[in-house]
C-alpha cells in the first residue's frame, strides 16, 4: 500500500478532480464535507467520471447517467456494476489516497486469515 498526496484540494471544498496515482486514474470527490476516491473510468461506457457530477451521495457518469455510490462504488439498482474505491485520509489538512497493487491486495487477503489449527 502506498499513500499519494493529492495537491490543490481542501477538505472543506466541494469538488471533483481527476488525479494519477501509481499509474491509475482516480476521481477524488469532495461532497458534503467528506472526501472520497473512486476509479475515474465508468465501467459501463469507459467515460471519464471526473466530468460528471454528484447527486444524492452518488457520482453520476456524464454520458449515460449511470451513478455510483461515493462510499462503496456500487452502481445504482439495475446497473449490476461498480467502480473501485480507494481509502482516503487527511493529515494536517492535506489529502492522501491509498493505492495498492493487485498483488498487494492478494497478499493482504491471505495475511489476515487465521490458521485452521
Amino acid at each position: 500500500m502506498e499513500w499519494f498526496k493529492i495537491d490543490d484540494v481542501q477538505p472543506a471544498d466541494t469538488f471533483i478532480k481527476k488525479v494519477k496515482a501509481d499509474g491509475k486514474s482516480i476521481c477524488v470527490v469532495g461532497y458534503e464535507g467528506n472526501i472520497y476516491a473512486l476509479s475515474a473510468r465508468c465501467p459501463h461506457a469507459g467515460e471519464d467520471l471526473s466530468r460528471g457530477w454528484c447527486k444524492e451521495g452518488k457520482l453520476v457518469c456524464p454520458v449515460h447517467r449511470f451513478s455510483y455510490s461515493l462510499e462503496n462504488g456500487r452502481g445504482s439498482a439495475g446497473q449490476n456494476d461498480y467502480v473501485r474505491t480507494y481509502p482516503v485520509k487527511i493529515v494536517k489538512g492535506e489529502v492522501f489516497v491509498c493505492v495498492s497493487s493487485f498483488w498487494q491486495k492478494i497478499k493482504s487477503l491471505f495475511s489476515r486469515r487465521k490458521p485452521f489449527f
